[in-house]
């Protein structure tokens, strides 16, 4: 199989690049043909204004210069990642023109609210789900605290909308979890369009034991996943437990300065990936505080994937990807009580944590596997090619 691969990156390398990287390198290891075609916002140069607004809502670079890819190349399918903000949805209209099937993956909620994430000033919102204009999105500047850039996005949700791409030029949609397509249902997408398919671990470098007693924390310093509440629950963690800290963003010196205020507290900044996977391997269990509505939650299988149980707020992907009391428990997403309460449970409970490493483990072999997701994949891929091509 031939598959053109197409994905805008931005400034900063993101989830969906690993993602990217990941799936065209694991088609490639079973012996299928991945043609890439990738951009990145700085290829906009000097544009700005309505000439980078119209690129966004529609790149007649992209258009041809993927119409000739398809035209030379002959994929069997096209697998859009990002199109913001050089390759536009043009993409999708290439491809179809040409005969070649759209696969889109939904790494965001980026085609439902213009600030990607339905988060603003670190709280949930949701104020533009469903509107034909996202207004409050403009108003209030959620994408990159610009008004005229969350005009501009907002200009290319909605001209796609009201001219039908979503529904008529994507074949295939790809929601990494059933809480994320159920909010693109909501937002008005076709259901019947959107499939379920996990994300992956890449690299599986077995159990660990959890030798190491402690609590870990592996993402970003941010606001929105819950920082304060793990650091404010941890003044009620039993004496002589540890916690781990791995990452790095805004709320740093909050994290430094918990580290010299309370015991057991360590800040380790960012680390290598085969790093980060020991220290799962060893941590007692991973903890995942977010208190906004993640897309995935990579962070949870890779730590099932090192055998280690995860201890998550119980809002999306934390909600679903967790069996409370089998892979992990729940507590209410900023419930400093709550999450106290369950660090103590998981310190106390040596004897389950145990058996609960085994299931974290299981759950990571039946769903999250490389392999898995190339089966569940290749028959996305084949199901849009038959459809196209009967």
């Amino acid at each position: 199989m031939r598959v053109l691969s197409i994905h805008n990156r931005y400034r900063q390398r993101g989830g969906e690049d690993a993602v990217f990287e990941d799936e065209s390198q694991l088609l490639e290891d079973h012996g299928h043909t991945v043609i890439q075609y990738t951009a990145t916002n700085e290829d906009g140069g000097q544009l700005r204004g309505f000439k980078l607004a119209g690129r966004t809502v529609w790149s007649t670079k992209s258009y041809r210069a993927l119409s000739d890819v398809i035209e030379s190349e002959r994929p069997d399918v096209a697998h859009v990642h990002n199109s913001l903000a050089m390759v536009s949805p043009s993409a999708y209209y290439a491809a179809r023109r040409n005969g070649v099937p759209v696969v889109q993956t939904l790494h965001n909620y980026r085609l439902l609210c213009p600030g990607v994430s339905f988060l603003r000033d670190g709280k949930v919102c949701e104020e533009c789900l469903g509107r034909r204009l996202a207004w409050p999105a403009i108003r209030h500047g959620c994408y990159l605290e610009s008004r005229a850039a969350s005009a501009t996005v907002a200009a290319m949700i909605t001209t796609h909308r009201m001219i039908g791409t979503w529904e008529r030029e994507v074949n295939r949609y790809i929601a990494p979890t059933e809480f994320l397509r159920n909010k693109f249902v909501e937002g008005g997408f076709p259901a019947e369009l959107i499939a379920v398919k996990p994300h992956f671990v890449a690299v599986d470098a077995g159990p660990g034991a959890g030798l190491d007693g402690s609590a870990l924390y592996v993402g970003r310093l941010a606001e929105e996943k819950g920082l304060r509440t793990l650091l404010a629950a941890w003044e009620q963690a039993p004496p002589g437990s540890k916690l781990r800290i791995v990452g790095d963003g805004p709320l740093a010196d909050i994290v430094e300065a918990a580290c010299d205020r309370l015991d057991g507290v360590e800040w380790l900044g960012n680390r290598a990936a085969d790093e980060v996977r020991r220290l799962m391997g060893e941590a007692a269990f991973l903890v995942f505080p977010s208190e906004c509505l993640e897309a995935f939650g990579l962070v949870i299988i890779e730590a099932f994937c090192a055998g280690t149980p995860v201890l998550a707020s119980n809002v999306g992907p934390g909600a679903e990807l967790i069996d409370h009391g089998r892979t992990g428990r729940h507590f209410r997403p900023g419930d400093t009580a709550g999450l106290a309460a369950q660090i103590r449970w998981f310190f106390e409970h040596s004897a389950d944590t145990s058996s609960m490493r085994s299931h974290a483990r299981s759950e990571y072999e039946e769903k999250y596997t490389a392999e898995r997701n190339y089966e569940e994949l290749i028959e996305i891929y084949d199901a849009v090619i038959r459809e196209v091509q009967p």
